[in-house]
């Protein structure tokens, strides 16, 4: 469950007009209106209380090509 860092309206993942991630933390928006708001003004509206920490994947280190 995620809450609109905006609007403050919870949702699930799937019912979310747009995830967006920022500073690594990912936030689900209900609708077009609290989109705008949130891209013109990140900063005032992210919480990472508020989204869930987006878990990175880890690739394997590269290797060289035996000779």
């Amino acid at each position: 469950m995620l809450k609109d860092p905006v609007c403050g309206k919870r949702l699930n993942h799937n019912k979310a007009h747009i995830l967006i991630e920022y500073n690594g933390v990912q936030y689900g928006l209900c609708c077009p209106k609290c989109q705008s708001e949130f891209e013109h003004s990140p900063q005032t509206y992210a919480k990472p209380e508020l989204g869930e920490k987006v878990k990175k994947i880890a690739h394997p280190p590269h290797r060289r090509p035996q000779s």
